[in-house]
């Protein structure tokens, strides 16, 4: 009679922080984040490219019945059936993540998103689904992204430890920035070939990153510390946690008051067609210099991580991005234009490396969902408020008058950040 084969050995938290100590600070060197980080690839690509999708459905779908301008207010309900669900959920979202398991909820999360594209699909060949169909799967799929979100960027210290964080957080930069540039791209050319397709394309990747997270072995449970006797008494010691800890309140609030007024995303179609006069091509190199100066800083972080000085390092990475976009906003030559969002895209890769990696320091285990789903609010809500506030400022300024003003903004925000929160300023290792 043979022997029966060994039961594999448990992931036990002594063999997790074993293979920690064993790869220091280069997360690259656990199987564990690796694929975490190729699923969180997959599931950006598939985002991106499903997003492509939906927008071209219901522009053509509106653009059936309705003039131009009429079928555009159908793109901004797209935007506005996932952003509602996701500022109803996202807090709550945070408490559950430190409840449950913070894997299981990212395999969840993907698991559903892959059925919205199933419904997508659906759908799509169908060939003429209504509008309010398509609206109510994207309203479900901006509720799955409210629970991803702070489960994943809890998971991620429990993956790579404290030490390979700050390198562990710009590669999932990159993986973010390589889905946000490639995916549209993609899924433009894909799109242009068949819907149906892209949803289908779109699945495929839903479930890679689906199988990438299912592989991951480190365990997703939080640390069991008492929480409040009920849900919302730990939503709310979430934000008192935010509040009275001054370096997470003032690097998630920076963010909020620098998208707010230094965002020009809504500004590049209005500078390429009326003020630099350079066409869509024009545009197209607008959109991705942003993207592409993020992307290569993210590879040079991964590399070449920031340890020390870090209040500093972001201060003056934000001053640079205010700089940035006055140039962008009083250019008149393209080329400086682009090498200005170029640079600002580093910058703000910078700065947003160095407040990710100081909150997910300051935050014990135990409230890093919470912490997360505060940082997201904010971070979504600066989105939204800054398309808002841009259309209001352009409307009272101009574009140019927008930009130099937001760019202004941003540097005093610099200066009064650093006068409301020395903590943050003075903040040293990030390690």
């Amino acid at each position: 009679m043979t022997d029966a084969p060994e039961a594999p050995e448990p992931i036990t938290p002594a063999v997790v922080e074993g293979a920690r100590e064993a790869q220091g600070d280069n997360p690259w060197k656990l199987r564990d984040f690796r694929l975490l980080w190729a699923g969180r690839v997959a599931a950006v690509l598939a985002i991106q490219i499903q997003s492509s999708a939906l927008l071209w459905q219901v522009y053509e779908i509106a653009r059936r019945d309705h003039p131009v301008a009429e079928a555009s207010l159908y793109l901004g309900l797209v935007g506005l059936a996932q952003f509602i669900p996701l500022l109803a959920l996202t807090l709550p979202a945070g408490e559950m993540a430190d409840r449950r398991d913070r894997k299981l909820t990212v395999a969840a999360s993907i698991a559903v998103e892959a059925l919205c594209a199933i419904a997508f699909l659906a759908m799509a060949i169908h060939g003429s689904p209504p509008l309010w169909g398509l609206l109510t799967v994207a309203c479900l799929f901006g509720a799955c992204r409210a629970f991803l979100a702070p489960a994943s960027q809890a998971f991620l210290p429990m993956v790579v430890g404290r030490a390979g964080l700050p390198r562990a957080i710009a590669a999932q930069s990159i993986a973010f920035q390589t889905g946000a540039i490639a995916g549209p791209a993609l899924g433009g050319v894909i799109v242009g070939v068949n819907v149906p397709l892209a949803y289908a394309v779109a699945l495929g990747l839903f479930l890679t990153g689906l199988a990438a997270f299912l592989l991951i072995r480190t365990s997703g449970r939080p640390e069991r510390v008492g929480i409040g006797p009920g849900r919302w008494a730990a939503v709310k010691e979430g934000l008192k946690y935010v509040w009275t800890t001054k370096v997470v309140l003032g690097a998630i609030s920076l963010d909020l008051i620098v998208v707010l007024f230094a965002g020009v995303a809504l500004l590049t179609p209005i500078f390429a067609r009326d003020i630099l006069h350079v066409g869509p091509e024009g545009f197209g190199l607008l959109r991705a210099a942003f993207g592409v100066g993020a992307f290569s800083m993210a590879l040079y972080l991964a590399r070449f991580p920031i340890v020390r000085h870090g209040g500093n390092w972001m201060f003056a990475a934000v001053a640079l991005f205010g700089v940035c976009t006055i140039v962008f906003g009083l250019s008149k030559v393209a080329w400086i234009s682009a090498a200005a969002l170029l640079i600002g895209g580093a910058a703000d890769m910078v700065s947003v490396n160095i407040r990710q990696t100081l909150i997910q320091l300051s935050t014990p285990d135990h409230m890093r969902g919470r912490v997360s789903s505060v940082s997201m609010l904010f971070i979504g809500a600066s989105n939204e408020l800054g398309e808002a506030y841009s259309g209001l400022v352009v409307r009272l300024l101009g574009p140019i008058g927008a930009a130099v003003f937001g760019g202004a903004g941003a540097l005093a925000a610099t200066g009064i950040w650093a006068k409301l929160f020395p903590g943050l300023r003075k903040a040293d290792r990030l390690s």
